[in-house]
């Protein structure tokens, strides 16, 4: 019953094509002299507004107030320090100085209320999760005043969304104007954005002159554009292909943990997928292990929940583990007939649609994993491929699974995902969970300012996660990369908000 057709699964889906020569010369060295640098990413990217898409951040165009380092602490970027004198409801944030937007306008606080402004306007996600009530704004100091205590408001202004522009430049999609060591030249929706170095950067020069994103969902593609130096930096190259690229001296690859975890979701609305039972069934056919080591070519680690164990909100969790017997017990507890190993509802086979998509490549073959063991118990998973999961989800209830990806603690603090994924309006809550208990413990969370206090909150909301099944966490994939050998000062960012910087450099 294990594994059916597995191999052919991985066969047809992770075959890398032949590869090109490792000898490629970047293009970028000859010519003009001028320092230019290609990067070819997984992201599709249909708009450069940053307050829709993370594209303008990572390509080095806008900026936030506060960014977040290598070690998941918070630091200065716009803002040069902020405070809250009553337990995180007023806040007073000193804008720096003596910065300017790309047309030489003046970055002061008053242009960043409009830019807040018009964050909260233009996107509800982030409106849910800023919760501003007001604002003030004085010379270089922005006073904001949320709608409840929100202690960890400022590792919200991390998020690449509340990146600041100049509100008042109407055509962000195309070309925001923004702070940062590059401003756009030309965008291609989906497919190429130009950049030039902003002369009158504020933090120091960039030291190349232009720079170039291209958007490949293809992972094979991407492999083999950085062998024919096409590209320089690839994003995310073919999984498979980690070790070949090692042997290459020409290329250099970088691997670390990422923040991110690829999950199930389930589509509460359902009946059946409401109930607890169903959802410990589907949790129990997955296998994290076999998903580890074949889909994921032992590029990640098992998930039990969704944050690294290394963190200090993570709680111990009720292991998990692959049981067809326990699926079927979980289904005949949910009132399914289970006969001769298959599972019937109402004397009928059982019939469910997963979303999928395609530029994280893993995920199709997580849901086909899940089809192939399904069908061995006489359920029908129909498999649908979306271009825009988050759209399609957020639009249209015909789903019932979904395989997903996310960084679930980007700023080192799980306030984040926990708003975000179950609390009513969030942003990665199509399902419409609600945990009367689960929803009580975040608003505490929320209202909490002192950190060990916190990270308990945090743990008794990420148990009650655990028990309910409210998601299936599957694995933590590592976070990959690789580059010419040629290209310095650039690493791999475990918060994957920033690519591009001042300092990248080609010798």
């Amino acid at each position: 019953m294990k594994k059916k057709g597995l191999g052919l699964i991985l066969t047809a889906a992770l075959t890398l094509s032949a590869c090109a020569g490792g000898e490629g010369e970047s293009k970028k060295e000859s010519g003009s002299g001028n320092k230019e640098i290609t990067i070819l990413s997984n992201f599709p990217s249909e708009t450069l507004d940053p307050h829709l898409n993370y594209t303008a951040v990572r390509a080095g165009i806008n900026e936030t107030l506060v960014k977040i380092n290598e070690d998941l602490e918070l630091e200065p970027w716009l803002a040069e320090k902020w405070e809250t004198t009553d337990n995180g409801q007023t806040w007073n944030i000193q804008i720096r100085d003596e910065i300017s937007f790309h047309n030489g306008d003046k970055l002061d606080a008053e242009a960043v209320k409009k830019s807040l402004e018009r964050n909260i306007e233009v996107s509800e996600a982030m409106k849910t999760a800023l919760k501003i009530k007001e604002m003030k704004a004085s010379g270089q100091e922005l006073t904001i005043i949320t709608e409840e205590p929100l202690p960890h408001l400022p590792s919200e202004l991390v998020h690449p969304n509340t990146a600041i522009l100049d509100s008042d430049e109407k055509d962000a999609g195309q070309k925001p104007v923004g702070t940062g060591p590059f401003e756009p030249v030309s965008f291609a929706a989906g497919s190429k954005l130009e950049l030039k170095r902003y002369a009158d950067y504020w933090d120091g020069k960039a030291k190349l002159d232009r720079a170039v994103f291209t958007f490949n969902e293809d992972a094979n593609a991407r492999t083999l554009a950085l062998q024919s130096g096409d590209a320089d930096i690839v994003y995310r190259p073919a999984i498979e292909s980690i070790n070949k690229l090692k042997e290459d001296n020409t290329i250099k690859t970088e691997v670390v943990p990422s923040l991110r975890t690829h999950l199930l979701m389930y589509n509460t609305q359902n009946p059946e997928l409401n109930d607890l039972n169903v959802r410990k069934a589907f949790d129990y056919l997955i296998d994290r292990k076999e998903t580890a080591d074949s889909i994921m070519a032992g590029q990640a680690s098992v998930a039990e929940g969704p944050f690294l164990s290394a963190f200090p909100f993570t709680p111990e969790y009720e292991k998990k583990e692959y049981s067809v017997k326990k699926t079927l017990t979980h289904f005949e507890k949910a009132g399914f007939e289970v006969k001769d190993g298959k599972v019937l509802k109402e004397g009928k086979p059982f019939s469910l649609n997963v979303l999928t998509y395609a530029y994280r490549p893993e995920l199709p073959l997580i849901a086909q994993m899940l089809q192939s063991e399904a069908k061995q118990l006489g359920i029908t998973i129909n498999i649908q491929q979306v271009e825009n999961i988050d759209e399609y989800i957020a639009q249209k209830g015909d789903w019932d699974l979904a395989t997903y990806s996310l960084i679930t603690s980007p700023r080192g603090d799980a306030s984040y995902f926990l708003n975000s994924a179950y609390r009513e309006g969030g942003a990665i809550n199509p399902g419409k969970i609600a945990d009367e208990k689960l929803a009580s413990t975040i608003t505490d969370l929320n209202k909490t300012l002192v950190e060990d206090e916190r990270n308990k909150l945090a743990k008794k909301a990420v148990s009650i996660i655990d028990s309910e099944r409210l998601h299936s966490f599957i694995v933590h994939p590592n976070n990959f990369a690789a580059y010419k050998s040629n290209v310095e000062n650039w690493r791999l960012s475990k918060s994957e908000y920033y690519i591009l910087t001042k300092d990248v450099d080609v010798k």
